[in-house]
Parts: C-alpha cells; sequence; structure tokens
C-alpha cells in the first residue's frame, strides 16, 4: 500500500456517507474556497467536489504535499505524470482518475477517488461526488481508468538543514580575541574532549587574517568615496569674442589674407560716397521748389513782349509797365539762383 495514501484512506473512511446540501454545497468545497483559492470564489462551495474532497483529506492527513491540493481532475492527473508518480497499475493507496467515455486521454479525466482495496480487475474505491451527490464506496472495473497517482513517489523538497551549534560569524571587533569552543556534532560523540588540531588552528588564523584584510581594504574604500565629489563639476561656456572655433575657417580658392586686407581699408571712402548721394538729394529738393519760379520767369518775358507791343500801339508810356518791373526783377532773382555756387 502507498504508505501516504494510507493516511488519506484513513481521514476519508471516517467521512464515509456525507451527503451535499440541496443546493451543491458542501462543507470540502467551502474550506477550499477559504484555504485554497486565491480568489476565494464562491464558486467552489458548490462546485463538483469529488478532487476537493481528496485536497482537504490531505490537509487534515498533513500530506498536501505529496498528494496535491486540486479542484480539477485534469490538473491533478499531470501534476503527479509532471513529478514522476504516474502510472497505470493498480495499489491500495493511489489515486484513481477515471474518463467515462474510456479514451484513456489524459485531458478527458471527468473523475477522481482513492483506492481502498484491488481484486484483480476489480477496484475497490472511496469516491467523494459519487453518484453525484454523496461520499461513499464504489466497485469499478479497469475499463474507465486512465492512471494512477501514487502520491508516496513524490518527493518533497525539504529546508536546507542549517545545524543549531554552528558558530556565529566572527565580527570585526572580536579578530584576535581567544576564539569560543564550538562543538560539532561529530565532536560531541567522538569523546575528544573538545581538542582541535593544529591544522584547524591554521585554518582558523587564515580566516581571520582574510577577514581583518578585508575590513581593512573595505574601511579605505569607503574614506576614498568619501572624499570623492558627489557631483561632477560645472563648467560654464561663456559666449563673447574669445569663442572661436578651435580649427580655423579654410578661405576660398581664389581669396587671399591681402583681399580681406584690401576690403577692410576699402570701406573708408563709404562716408564720402553717403555725403555725395545726400548732396544730390538736396539739390534734386531744392530745384524742385524753385521750379515755379522759372515758370513766372517765362511768363514775365511775354508780358514784357505784351507791354511793348501796346506802348507802340498807344505811344510812349508814362513810366514803365507794371509787368516790366516784375520781368526783370524775376529774371534777376533767377539769374542769382542760377548762378549761386553750389546749386549748377
Amino acid at each position: 500500500m502507498d504508505p501516504i495514501g494510507k493516511k488519506l484512506l484513513d481521514v476519508a473512511q471516517k467521512q464515509l456517507g456525507y451527503t451535499e446540501h440541496g443546493s451543491g454545497y458542501t462543507k470540502f468545497g467551502d474550506w477550499y474556497a477559504q484555504h485554497i483559492d486565491g480568489d476565494h470564489d464562491s464558486y467552489f462551495k458548490t462546485a463538483p467536489w469529488c478532487d476537493m474532497f481528496l485536497a482537504w483529506a490531505a490537509d487534515k492527513a498533513g500530506v498536501a504535499e505529496q498528494a496535491g491540493q486540486f479542484a480539477s481532475t485534469v490538473d491533478h492527473a499531470k501534476w503527479f505524470k509532471d513529478h514522476g508518480a504516474w502510472g497505470h497499475t493498480p495499489e491500495p493507496g493511489a489515486l484513481v482518475f477515471y474518463d467515462w467515455s474510456g479514451s484513456g486521454d489524459i485531458d478527458q479525466i471527468d473523475h477522481v477517488g482513492i483506492v481502498e482495496k484491488v481484486d484483480g480487475h476489480t477496484l475497490h474505491t472511496i469516491e467523494g461526488n459519487a453518484d453525484g451527490y454523496k461520499l461513499m464506496r464504489k466497485t469499478r472495473s479497469m475499463d474507465d481508468v486512465v492512471g494512477f497517482g501514487y502520491p508516496g513517489k513524490i518527493q518533497v523538497t525539504e529546508a536546507k538543514y542549517s545545524p543549531k551549534h554552528a558558530a556565529p560569524a566572527t565580527t570585526v571587533d572580536k579578530v584576535g580575541a581567544p576564539a569560543a569552543t564550538t562543538h560539532s556534532h561529530e565532536e560531541q560523540h567522538s569523546g575528544s574532549g573538545g581538542q582541535q588540531l593544529p591544522a584547524q588552528d591554521v585554518v582558523l588564523g587564515g580566516i581571520l587574517a582574510f577577514v581583518l584584510c578585508g575590513t581593512v581594504a573595505l574601511a579605505a574604500g569607503r574614506a576614498a568615496a568619501a572624499k570623492a565629489p558627489t557631483t561632477p563639476p560645472i563648467r560654464v561656456r561663456k559666449r563673447g569674442k574669445h569663442h572661436r572655433p578651435s580649427t580655423p575657417v579654410a578661405l576660398p580658392a581664389d581669396v587671399t589674407p591681402a583681399d580681406l586686407d584690401a576690403a577692410d581699408a576699402g570701406t573708408t571712402v563709404m562716408p564720402a560716397l553717403s555725403l555725395a548721394a545726400a548732396n544730390e538729394a538736396e539739390d534734386r529738393e531744392f530745384w524742385g521748389r524753385i521750379a515755379h519760379l522759372e515758370e513766372d520767369n517765362e511768363l514775365a518775358f511775354w508780358n514784357s513782349l505784351h507791354a511793348e507791343a501796346t506802348e507802340s500801339e498807344a505811344g510812349p508810356a508814362v513810366g514803365p509797365a507794371a509787368g516790366s518791373e516784375a520781368g526783370p526783377g524775376a529774371g534777376s532773382a533767377a539769374d542769382e539762383y542760377a548762378t549761386t555756387p553750389g546749386f549748377r
């Protein structure tokens, strides 16, 4: 008989006759929802409970790591197979998985129970949710069996053993101090009286020296780290005439430094050119303003001709005509403007 399965059977036999409530509620599904399902889904309280019964029994028997705790029969069977605890030989204490269609396919498993006794080709089992509502004994043939899971073959990974008599690590402040006597498990039963061999003294001395050197190196590293600046120095790059490219700009092939100097010297003629342009503009403005005087001069000329013609018909004039005075006066003014230096 499977030794772990035997513990499951002991728990299961005490639950024979348990019947689900009319709503489908079972204490096994309620327990599963509270303790196994991470979401505490109330669905499991009324769900099919053949496998949840085995999860509950494994918990009560203290063999959950070997028997597994599932609500899905397919996942449970695959778990046994992945752990090398799957087979096709019936054995008391083994979990038996069924497919009612007889396909033998692990993905088609419908039901699970635990084998109580094997009688040739007949199995005597204890099953939850048997006949759809009860925990009871059943007699089955091998025809619908897909396989068996053997809880006793599951290898449980134990926590790494740490002997309680091991001494704590030596601290820096105790380096060089007499080491406290620590006896191993073997020494306590060897009758040696706690005497250490010379080789052990050498090893202990080497370990202490290594610890001391490491402590000194760590202290030196921390001191150097404390002196190092936490942030790099800030470098400000200023703008100005001193900010020039590291590589001089190359001149075009047809331009020489002499051409640049000549161009710089040539800029001195610009004020003279600007003054000439200003004078020309002033001249244009001036002559524009006195243009009407020239028209008056011509008008005075025609007026004088008219006056002479009138005098010849009427006789000598008593005095100069008003127009004759205006004519010469206007002409003289125009001549004066015309001969003024700087305007012609």
